[in-house]
């Protein structure tokens, strides 16, 4: 216990019995700071700096300098914020239990006791990212997928269970529960924790407050929990007792006004405050949403708008607390105790209650009328590209013959009425009947695979016959055939922690879809459709609504309880529609209700996609095509033969109340959020091993001690210049950490492909490159491996391929034309003359999901330095974790400003022991022909704690030396 500033005080926290808290307004009492003027996020980061503060990790300065935050101009000073717990996902998950299970083995090495390494806080780990749609439209798709990920995913799985029993801190929550933010939302938070120190008779209560391995972590924002993504790497520090670092930001605050009209969901406005927020450039800046059109919002509604912070970049965008806050933990099956104690101790605080215009500093302020939302989609490349629903068709015509160099497609004279025949093996077979071998084996399937003697993978239930069919999409369905083309909607995912942890939206999904089938309208069977919602508790409400059976019959049959198509885990396309868009080179399109549509993110050959609502998936799942106004376009003919329009089927905000009101009971989510073990029988099938220490296999392509470790010293290097450096890469603005980060599918033909080969690996063997995250042999080989990626050092190409300049293959002479190869092969050729190298890329660098693989492969592919024209966050922050210096061009300077093309040799100069957070250093240029340049950059290590993790390597050896010499 501390109590530096004398603030420890009794309060009520439920119906008479007593608390402890740190006063926020008995600091204030002391003249230090306008704490009540001051956002409430912001205040939420104090009390954690003010308890915390015992004069060595947190300083009294810390408290002063926070507590006197300055709207206009924050002070340049970083905050160390020790959270109260943390929260993964598996794909960023495993390799952090990796990393901790490789410490304890360094400390055994090191003679020392490996349970020093153990989690200070509480930790989550949600199984949630290992489902892949391999079989949809089926009433056994969910089995059927849950046992291929268990099948896929049994090592990953068999380590997980022994992290489990090692780590006394950690708990994991199975596959098949839910998606980790609504699984958080809906269980995990408490809005309010509490301890039990043993200098107090009462509980020491404090807000709930948390960093996750995922960027989507400030979902939990929505509720008036103040969290947000951070990398692997950081995540680790923070389990084992470091403050996450971050400067004093700037808060913007949104004040939000008036009402959402008859027609526009909660996704339509996450989607327009996406692109309001985006134009702002609020990167690394805290968002908070206030005013009396903010307290109109239900918690759904402002965690779809948390959710999404990393699509308009900021760090949080929150919600503070208020009755709304205090109902929902209620409604979703908090105890009373709970929930009276999250209530009265933001009352304590002088906390309670949504701010009004003119209460709070804010270091910017914008105005935001809800009635001005209109319904629309973000695409088919960015989340914040929004586009006006009735406009789609015209954005999607212009991109398609908008040259590729200005961010379309290149097609010239194309006709949006030509389609192209797909047979889809012959008639499409009912419901219970199975495909034979040979259309088994044209999908990829082992016909001896006892799990896949199932329906195929295309299966729809085909309409009646002897109805009388005109419109020539439901003739098809009957035959089994499809006709595709370019803007052909093949991808149809109701997914995602964003929408599908909101009611509305998914109960209007299902209304839609009901009066679909009720005027007999059915998809086409080229439309890969799935339902993979965030938590249990949505299927039970679809339900007991009686609107799953709806979705069902359009095909979106649930497939899974987990991250999918969002992610790339959307599963293969039917083979002869892969083939077809590879013959005709067609930009098809996917359609889903997700946050990510990066170039490749959701299924490699799909060029187009497109966020939207839920009821809008299903409306483009009828359409068949995005080259479509849904304001005046019908989406097809109904039984009758009749058209039949969007407004025929949009369900309106009384029907979707109405039925929200027969469906949610706090008592539904204390049934499914229990006993997770005995709801899951697959779990308890998985044998684990014991002890302290993880017995590492070397036969093992899953999990493989990683090198960060090895020959570990106590004493760390000092920081030194980099000299004669070549370029593996140069990129151009907006290269996210999709095109970084190992993701998706393994080719049979790149490097990590080739790896698993030489292991006996079969390629259908292979499963995504997220499945081996706990494996670096394979994700080094996969960084900077997206087929969608373009190294300008190879102009017109894309991939991960680029020009390699050391000795030629010969011997001794230099190759001066460089050559072509993949990145994997050029960094390993590099390495072999112990040449450091460098990436050279423009704005916003490393955007995109939280991912620790992106600044790992990064660090073991032998990279010491990147130099961008500006970064996202996250990575940023990453890179320096890993040991990888970040460098900043000058404001207007770029490679191709600079006219580099890879040849040239790269040195940076004035790099010391004695280096300063943002100062400026060298970077000096010699190219073929003998001309140097030097031009200034900046030094984007950003706090001064980063200078001790750059020094000693990277965050986790500063750690595990900081551990070691207690």
């Amino acid at each position: 216990m501390h109590d530096e500033f004398k603030t420890l005080r009794k309060f009520d926290a439920d119906r008479g019995r007593a608390g402890f808290l740190y006063s926020l307004p008995a600091l204030e009492e002391q003249g230090i700071g306008k704490i009540s003027r001051l956002p409430v996020s912001i205040r939420i980061v104090l009390e954690s700096v003010l308890r915390n503060c015992d004069g060595k990790k947190v300083r009294r300065k810390d408290v002063e300098a926070l507590a006197n935050w300055n709207a206009k101009s924050p002070a340049n000073e970083e905050i160390p914020f020790v959270v109260a717990r943390i929260v993964l996902q598996d794909f960023t998950g495993v390799p952090l239990v990796v990393d901790l299970a490789a410490m304890r083995s360094a400390v055994q090495r090191l003679g020392s006791d490996p349970k020093i390494i153990e989690p200070l806080v509480p930790v989550d780990l949600v199984v949630d990212h290992s489902v892949q749609v391999d079989f949809f439209g089926s009433a056994r798709a969910l089995e059927l997928n849950l046992d291929m990920e268990f099948k896929r995913n049994r090592e990953r799985y068999q380590f997980l269970k022994w992290g489990q029993q090692a780590f006394k801190t950690f708990q994991l929550i199975p596959p098949g529960i839910g998606i980790v933010h609504q699984v958080n939302l809906e269980y995990l938070a408490k809005g309010v924790l509490s301890s039990q120190p043993s200098t107090l008779n009462s509980q020491l209560f404090f807000p709930d407050t948390l960093v996750g391995t995922d960027s989507h972590t400030t979902m939990i924002n929505g509720l008036g929990v103040v969290g947000w993504g951070v990398g692997g790497i950081e995540a680790e520090a923070g389990m084992l007792g470091q403050p996450v670092y971050f400067l004093t930001p700037e808060v913007v605050g949104v004040h939000m006004s008036g009402q959402l009209r008859e027609g526009v969901t909660a996704t339509d406005l996450v989607l327009h405050i996406t692109q309001l927020l985006r134009a702002q450039k609020v990167v690394g800046k805290f968002v908070e949403f206030y005013g009396e059109g903010a307290a109109s919002l239900p918690v759904p509604d402002r965690a779809t708008i948390g959710n999404m912070s990393p699509e308009y970049g900021a760090t949080m965008g929150y919600f503070p607390i208020d009755q709304e806050s205090v109902d929902y933990l209620k409604a979703t099956g908090r105890s009373e105790e709970q929930c009276l104690a999250f209530e009265n101790y933001f009352r304590a605080q002088k906390m309670f209650g949504m701010p009004l215009r003119g209460e709070i500093d804010y270091s910017v302020e914008l105005n935001l009328d809800l009635a001005e939302v209109q319904p629309s989609v973000a695409g088919p490349k960015r989340p914040q590209d929004r586009i006006n629903l009735p406009d789609l068709e015209k954005k999607f015509r212009e991109l398609l013959e908008k040259p590729v160099r200005d961010g379309g497609y290149g097609k010239q004279d194309i006709d949006l009425r030509q389609k192209h025949l797909v047979e889809l093996n012959g008639s499409a077979p009912r419901n219970g009947e199975m495909a034979s071998s040979d259309e088994k084996e044209d999908q990829g399937i082992n016909p001896g695979d006892e799990l896949n003697k199932i329906e195929m993978v295309a299966n729809r239930p085909t309409p009646d016959p002897g109805k009388e069919i005109e419109a020539e999409s439901n003739e098809v369905f009957m035959r089994g055939r499809a006709h595709i083309g370019h803007g052909s909607v093949l991808i149809a995912a109701i997914t995602s922690c964003t929408n599908t942890s909101n009611p509305s939206v998914m109960i209007a999904a299902g209304l839609l879809a009901k009066k679909a089938v009720e005027r007999g309208l059915h998809v086409d069977p080229s439309v890969k459709t799935s339902l993979a919602p965030g938590s249990r508790v949505v299927s039970d409400y679809l339900q007991k609504t009686g609107l799953q059976k709806y979705l069902d019959e359009l095909g979106f049959n649930l497939v899974g309880y987990g991250c999918t198509t969002c992610i790339g885990n959307s599963g293969p396309l039917h083979p002869n529609i892969e083939k077809a868009i590879h013959k005709y080179d067609l930009v098809a399109a996917s359609v889903l209700s997700g946050n990510r549509n990066f170039e490749a993110r959701v299924h490699q050959h799909i060029k187009a996609n497109f966020l939207m609502s839920p009821p809008l998936v299903v409306a483009f799942a009828l359409a068949g095509r995005v080259h479509i106004d849904l304001s005046r376009d019908p989406l097809g003919r109904d039984k009758d033969g009749k058209k039949t329009f969007l407004r025929d089927l949009w369900p309106t905000l009384s029907e979707i109340r109405a039925t929200m009101q027969s469906a949610l009971a706090p008592e539904t989510f204390r049934k499914f959020y229990r006993d997770f073990a005995d709801q899951n029988p697959k779990w308890n099938e998985i044998p684990a091993s014991t002890g302290d220490v993880y017995q590492w296999d070397e036969k093992s392509d899953y999990i493989h001690e990683p090198p960060f470790f090895q020959n570990f010293s106590m004493k760390p290097g000092h920081i030194m210049e980099i000299h004669g450096a070549r370029a593996l890469g140069i990129f151009g603005d907006s290269i996210t950490t999709d095109h970084i980060s190992p993701a998706g599918a393994i080719k049979e033909t790149s490097p990590a492909g080739k790896y698993l080969m030489s292991r006996g690996i079969q390629p259908r063997d292979f499963n995504s490159y997220g499945s081996r995250r706990g494996n670096d042999l394979v994700m080094t080989r996969g960084t900077f491996a997206n087929v969608r990626i373009k190294n300008l050092m190879v102009p017109g190409t894309e991939g991960g391929v680029t020009k390699y300049f050391g000795p030629s293959r010969t011997g001794g002479s230099k190759n001066r034309e460089g050559e072509q190869m993949s990145i994997f092969d050029a960094a390993m050729k590099y390495a072999e003359t112990n040449t450091p190298l460098v990436i050279l890329a423009g704005h916003e660098y490393g955007s995109g999901s939280s991912r620790d693989w992106a600044a790992k492969g990064t660090r073991l592919l032998g990279v010491k330095a990147v130099i961008a024209a500006s970064f996202e966050r996250i990575h940023r922050s990453n890179l320096v974790g890993m040991g990888v210096l970040p460098l900043q061009f000058p404001e207007g300077t770029s490679a191709q400003s600079l006219g580099l093309d890879g040849s040239e040799k790269f040195s940076i100069t004035g790099l010391s022991d004695s280096i300063k957070p943002g100062q400026q250093v060298t970077l000096e240029i010699e190219r073929t022909n003998g001309e140097k340049r030097a031009l200034p950059v900046k030094l984007r290590i950003d706090t001064p704690i980063e200078i001790d993790y750059y020094r000693h390597g990277g965050i986790l050896p500063f750690v595990l030396r900081q551990l070691l010499s207690k």
